[in-house]
């Protein structure tokens, strides 16, 4: 199988030309996966394009891939954005990669009032680069052509606000509506996950209040690293995007 490299500054490709990878990409491309000339890669752009050739040179500074295929994907619609409670350890990061690996469009942190796990100060950038890596990583394993948007911090008040808009799915665990009940509406989603100590009862009733729908996904209470990803899932095969 091709291994998958982004080039975000990508616009387009034509069968026969080539394409060059450069920078960090291209030194993983020579010396980490140590391709060699001829062997077959993909190259997206993060944004629907995917091209696919053989490599005609190899260096760490520039790759240069002769184009066989070019194929452009429409970004998945309705779209499912992840809003993903701050969590103590690495569970938020695991909630967020394989999100990605399960095609999520966005994924966005929140300071939910029982997260353990606070960016304040210097911590509030460098989490979101942190989170903004793993995405991209996890965006490469899973060959997807639509890289998904790291959101800025955001507030349970902006939540709410959002469902002014936006279909709010709240995961909860005594929800009386299974997520499997979901059904499109033609919005994009919103799906709200919790931290470990789960989402507060004031914050609970403020989402509710603004037009959240709180839906379960079954019986088991499960992490905040597994929920997320369980979720998309279910919502993936319900809105035909699998």
């Amino acid at each position: 199988m091709a291994n998958f490299y982004l080039v975000e500054d990508l616009a387009d490709a034509t069968v026969g030309g080539t394409v060059s990878v450069t920078g960090a990409e291209a030194k993983h491309v020579a010396t980490v996966a140590r391709t060699r000339v001829g062997e077959r890669l993909l190259v997206g752009n993060g944004r629907g394009l995917v091209v696919e050739g053989a490599a005609e040179s190899v260096a760490a500074a520039e790759v240069v891939v002769r184009v066989e295929a070019v194929r452009v994907q429409d970004a998945p619609a309705p779209a499912i954005r992840l809003v993903q409670a701050l969590a103590k350890g690495d569970r938020d990061e695991l909630a967020i990669q394989a999100a990605t690996e399960l095609g999520v469009d966005g994924v966005v942190p929140w300071q939910a009032e029982r997260s353990v796990s606070r960016w304040s100060g210097p911590k509030l950038e460098k989490g979101r680069e942190r989170w903004s890596s793993i995405v991209r990583e996890a965006a490469k394993q899973s060959m997807r052509p639509w890289l998904p948007e790291v959101g800025a911090l955001i507030t349970t008040r902006e939540i709410a606000a959002a469902a002014a808009t936006q279909r709010v799915l709240v995961l909860e665990p005594s929800a009386r509506h299974p997520l499997t009940s979901v059904e499109s509406d033609g919005r994009d989603l919103l799906l709200v996950v919790g931290p470990e100590g789960g989402i507060a009862p004031a914050e609970l009733e403020h989402l509710q209040a603004a037009g959240a729908e709180l839906v379960r996904l079954g019986d088991e209470v499960l992490r905040t690293s597994t929920a997320g990803p369980a979720a998309i899932a279910v919502l993936n095969a319900r809105l035909g995007r699998w």
